[in-house]
């Protein structure tokens, strides 16, 4: 653990090179909703938008004085990883690799090619990380070149220790609670490892999309599984199999630490920070503040860190947040209406509505019925107990509906 320390130390000061350390900003929106003192550790500000630049800027650092000689680095990443290697790369003067998958967003891409320039070749291969990674092993091995992972490494942990290094010098005490993002697993090890030493009396919460819960698993098992699904929406936590290395320093958690963030709310927690804040962040990125309100009574009159872990937000991508904090939140539904093929029967439908219901969706199904037709209907309102009345008048009316906002398969092919 004192390595740990000592290593973090330097890393922060090594890390002056290329950044000065990320602010720490008081957030008075928040601890004034949550009755607590909110503090934002800005990861989201570094000069590639994410705390990665640390873990591949310290890797490289290392490598390259142990080894001189090596100037051709390999990595496969889903996009905040691929950046920190690529700025890196240019930093050093050295050669990089970087799979990415297919379907990574297109900012993430075009800023990696930004931050590495000449020095750097991007290959998009497979449609899921695992594939990326397994063919940048492949490559890596064939070319001699070294395979920077993105947090199954003591040297990434490292640099990803120095946040926490940066942190208790600026607040200038310990914080009651600190709030991490889990995605892989290097940053909240190198944070814990550091603070257990420096701040032990601080507790933690680590936060995972629910739909990519592999610290969850991992606790549960005893040890790393493999997820035999993983939802890609939080592109920047959603991983299938934390990382050895790194739940070997956190499988001493208690399973209740760990809190799942669905992934639909997290849209709401994003537009909330860039509506009311003017704060931008990816899914990944607003995790730890999307836990807050599930937190309020044990974190009440309390100093509280989130680490807001990303910022590479695509706003391409802004109506489908919309889309899925509506639903969320109920104040958008989608089902289907059994309407009469009779003259009047759409009328008596628009009827049931409220002054404030909007027809954000209207899509006949099924148009050659002759005494029926099927009606897929989305209905925008201002507040969710508007809809829950209009299917209360619906029901006394006796219309005959499905609805389908949270039926996934169906939703899939009709929405």
């Amino acid at each position: 653990m004192t390595d740990l320390v000592e290593q973090a130390q330097r890393a922060a000061t090594a890390l002056r090179e290329v950044f000065d350390p990320t602010p720490l900003q008081h957030n008075d929106h928040l601890s004034a909703r949550f009755g607590a003192d909110i503090w934002l550790k800005r990861e989201d500000l570094s000069p590639v938008r994410s705390y990665k630049l640390r873990g591949a800027f310290t890797a490289m650092r290392k490598v390259r004085a142990a080894n001189p000689a090596q100037g051709h680095f390999v990595c496969a990443s889903a996009g905040n990883h691929a950046q920190g290697v690529a700025f890196a790369c240019r930093h050093f003067g050295v050669r990089g690799t970087i799979f990415m998958p297919v379907t990574t967003p297109q900012q993430k891409i075009g800023k990696t090619r930004t931050f590495g320039g000449d020095q750097v070749e991007i290959r998009l291969v497979g449609d899921y990380f695992d594939q990326s990674l397994a063919a940048a092993k492949t490559f890596c091995a064939e070319a001699g070149a070294h395979f920077l992972a993105p947090f199954d490494d003591p040297d990434v942990i490292e640099g990803q220790a120095s946040v926490a290094v940066e942190m208790l010098d600026q607040l200038g005490r310990a914080p009651d609670l600190v709030i991490l993002p889990v995605g892989g697993g290097g940053l909240a090890a190198g944070v814990t490892g550091y603070m257990a030493r420096m701040a032990p009396d601080t507790d933690f919460r680590f936060v995972e999309p629910a739909g990519g819960a592999s610290l969850t698993a991992a606790l549960g098992a005893g040890a790393p599984v493999t997820l035999p699904q993983v939802v890609s929406f939080v592109d920047g936590a959603a991983v299938a199999r934390i990382g050895d290395e790194p739940f070997a320093r956190l499988k001493h958690l208690r399973p209740e630490q760990v809190l799942l963030a669905p992934e639909d709310r997290i849209c709401i927690t994003m537009l909330e920070m860039l509506n009311v804040e003017g704060i931008v962040l990816e899914p990944a990125g607003a995790l730890s503040v999307d836990v807050l309100p599930t937190l309020r009574e044990q974190i009440a009159g309390k100093t509280v860190v989130c680490l807001t872990s990303g910022g590479n937000f695509d706003f391409e991508r802004l109506p489908e947040v919309k889309e899925r904090a509506q639903r969320y939140s109920g104040v958008k539904k989608y089902f289907i209406l059994r309407l009469p093929q009779r003259p009047g029967a759409l009328r008596d439908f628009l009827q049931m509505l409220g002054p404030h219901d909007d027809i954000a969706r209207f899509e006949y199904l099924k148009k050659s019925a002759r005494n029926f037709g099927s009606v897929l209907i989305g209905i925008e309102s201002t507040e969710a107990g508007n809809i829950e009345s209009l299917f209360a008048r619906m029901d006394a009316a006796g219309f005959t509906y499905r609805d389908i906002t949270t039926d996934e398969t169906l939703a899939e092919f009709l929405i």
